[in-house]
């Protein structure tokens, strides 16, 4: 998954940067384990959150507790076995999960004896999930987004010093100081012109009717703004995309991507980003200071992401049901709405989390 992927690599690679007494291997461990499963599975998740969300939806419920729980903690029990190889081969003094069922494998060994390492997990969402907290007592770390993912974790009975509110792991890009004009020119954008950047595909095919009618709006609604659009891999919304920005003859003011490396110095000139919540993007968001838009969460986790920035006053949320221009007229006539928007996403960034993770991993091994 690209969220726990792009952790990963933000702590390994402050890592590699700031510490030369280590030695990191970074394992994707489905894929170690097993290819074809790990294709399989990646690719029947990507089905149902595009076809048929309510069957993830019932999947990710259902796997907090009772059988599917069950029957995952037991495939991960089986699977634990070949990277047990890996690990025995390595003897590691710490493991660095960013993905629960890694986690959860790790767990799985230490309670067999057959690993004696540190475990530390760090959670990628806004919301508890109860298939990060299996076996939590073989855990040494947990690293969550936000103190009350902290307060129901102690409520769950774990112990509160193994709990750090540290964020998730971003890329240290986000930090850095770029020049706007020159993003502004190298895109070919008015800089003069409120800007707002809009994920509208992705790799689960964000191909909805409330994505196109999004842009609808905007080109319609508001003459003076410029929007970057980046389409993805949903090759059906970029050609939609294409056909109306030609049709209303909007070229100047709407920017089509269908990629871009260069997200952080586009957040950086943006007032606003319009995204589905997922845990990268949106925790991206917020350390940018933006205020978000949010459309088309996946049943599950996305849509737990969404009531907990909604509940915390740095989105709103753009519903299947809702007036898609009502909702973007009320924000543009707000200005102090926009105000403590920007103010909560700031209140709720923490730019520092891959730092304060690596800090506190890295001087717990010294202490050895």
């Amino acid at each position: 998954m690209v969220g726990h992927l792009s952790a990963a690599k933000s702590i390994k690679q402050y890592l590699e940067e700031h510490y030369n007494d280590i030695e990191l291997e970074m394992v994707d461990c489905i894929e170690y384990i097993n290819k074809f499963l790990n294709k399989v599975s990646t690719g029947a998740y990507k089905q149902m959150a595009k076809n048929a969300p309510w069957m993830w939806e019932l999947v990710y419920n259902h796997s907090k507790d009772g059988p599917l729980a069950k029957i995952t903690n037991t495939s991960n029990k089986l699977m634990s076995r070949k990277l047990n190889s890996l690990l025995q081969e390595f003897n590691p003094d710490l493991v660095i999960s960013t993905h629960p069922f890694g986690n959860q494998m790790c767990a799985i060994l230490k309670r067999r004896g057959k690993i004696k390492c540190k475990i530390a997990t760090t959670l990628t969402d806004f919301k508890l999930h109860n298939q990060w907290l299996y076996l939590s007592e073989y855990i040494d770390y947990f690293f969550v987004s936000n103190s009350n993912m902290k307060k129901e974790m102690i409520q769950k009975n774990i112990d509160q010093n193994k709990i750090f509110v540290t964020g998730i792991p971003v890329s240290n890009r986000f930090l850095q100081k770029f020049d706007k004009q020159k993003t502004f020119e190298d895109f070919e954008l008015d800089s003069n012109k409120h800007t707002i950047l809009f994920f509208a595909g992705g790799e689960y095919g964000l191909g909805r009717d409330t994505t196109f009618m999004t842009l609808k709006a905007l080109i319609r609604l508001f003459k003076d703004i410029q929007v970057i659009a980046i389409s993805g891999k949903n090759k059906r919304m970029q050609r939609k995309f294409s056909r109306l920005i030609q049709d209303t003859k909007s070229q100047d003011r709407i920017k089509l991507l269908t990629f871009t490396d260069k997200v952080p110095e586009l957040m950086n000139i943006c007032d606003i980003v319009i995204t589905k919540p997922g845990g990268l993007t949106i925790t991206e968001s917020l350390v940018s200071n933006l205020p978000i838009i949010i459309i088309n969460p996946i049943p599950g986790q996305e849509e737990e992401n969404a009531e907990f920035l909604v509940n915390n006053g740095s989105a709103i949320w753009i519903k299947k049901d809702d007036n898609i221009a009502r909702k973007l007229k009320t924000l543009s006539r707000n200005p102090e709405m926009v105000k403590s928007m920007i103010e909560n996403s700031t209140a709720l960034a923490k730019p520092n989390s891959t730092k304060e993770i690596c800090e506190i991993l890295y001087n717990s091994l010294k202490k050895q």
